[in-house]
């Protein structure tokens, strides 16, 4: 009996010894996973920061990218409209491609103004940005070729007028000589004062109180540069006290002088004249009162020159 109570606690302390052994065991396994589980959520963290951080240093340098770019676009752009204000010639050379900018500069606009843009995307508008500072440089070298065009234009031009009026003014020169060496000359001028006769008969008379007319009689010189064709003659005559005869009903009037003045005519008449001959003119002046004692001056014109003169004096009537 007494060794039988003996061996009963030892076999009870063994049994005891293998639950705590499994319980260690089983901590030992938490506590490590609970270990790894949170340096795993540590490493996550860490690397969801770093990812974060490289985001937005990514967002940061795209954001910068497309600053850069709205700049370099807000200076072409205005490089461009500066061109255009500054030279018509430059307007109408970008009208002849305002579809291919309007296009470059829509995609331009587009893509700069989304704020979401990538790097692909900001890489194309740097291109086509590009694209645009090119054509503007041609457009500018094209300007530069059509002034200076303009200039040696301009010169070519200058030139060619000093040469026109050059020879505008020898030709004036020359039309003028011709003018005026085409400007008939009057010889043998006579101013007759004319008595009539109850019968009709005409006699020359030298009192006042008998002229019923005067009668201006001369010969156009043969001319041989004055065209053959009609000319008008304009008789002036003038009586005493220094007056013109000039009766606008009786045929009387004005014409222009060669200096640009005006002057009364007595009266006219058209002479068919023929180049290079002498013609013989006559021409009549009646008047309604009589004429007045005195001397009386008569002068010829042909294209407003004065071709020839001459007087005559009248006495007083009586008779004898």
């Amino acid at each position: 009996m007494a060794e039988n109570t003996f061996n009963t606690p030892a076999s009870g302390s063994s049994g005891s010894e293998k639950p705590r052994s499994r319980n260690g065991l089983i901590y030992g396994i938490l506590i490590a996973a609970l270990a790894g589980t949170w340096i795993y959520m540590l490493y996550d963290k860490n690397k969801t920061s770093e990812t974060i951080v490289q985001q937005g240093t990514q967002i940061d340098s795209i954001s910068s990218s497309r600053d850069a770019l709205q700049q370099e676009y807000n200076a072409a752009n205005a490089r461009l409209d500066d061109l255009i204000s500054q030279n018509s010639r430059m307007d109408s050379l970008v009208k002849t491609k305002d579809k291919e900018l309007a296009d470059m500069k829509a995609r331009i606009q587009s893509i700069l103004s989304n704020k979401n843009a990538t790097q692909g995307e900001l890489a194309e508008a740097r291109k086509l940005i590009e694209q645009m500072k090119t054509n503007i440089a041609g457009y500018q070298e094209t300007i530069e070729r059509l002034e200076g065009e303009k200039l040696v234009l301009a010169g070519e031009r200058d030139v060619a007028r000093k040469e026109r009026d050059s020879v505008g003014t020898v030709k004036d020169s020359l039309n003028k000589q011709v003018n005026l060496g085409s400007v008939l000359h009057a010889s043998n001028i006579k101013l007759q004062p004319i008595q009539v006769k109850k019968n009709g008969k005409e006699v020359e008379t030298t009192k006042a109180k008998r002229a019923d007319m005067m009668r201006v009689t001369f010969d156009l010189d043969e001319n041989r540069i004055a065209p053959t064709g009609d000319k008008e003659i304009y008789v002036a005559i003038s009586s005493p006290d220094g007056s013109p005869l000039a009766v606008e009903a009786l045929g009387s009037g004005r014409f222009s002088l060669d200096d640009g003045t005006e002057k009364l005519y007595t009266a006219k008449k058209t002479v068919a004249y023929t180049k290079g001959e002498k013609q013989t003119v006559s021409m009549d002046w009646k008047q309604n009162s009589d004429f007045k004692p005195g001397d009386y001056s008569v002068e010829i014109y042909h294209n407003g020159f004065r071709i020839g003169q001459g007087k005559v004096s009248l006495k007083k009537g009586g008779w004898f």
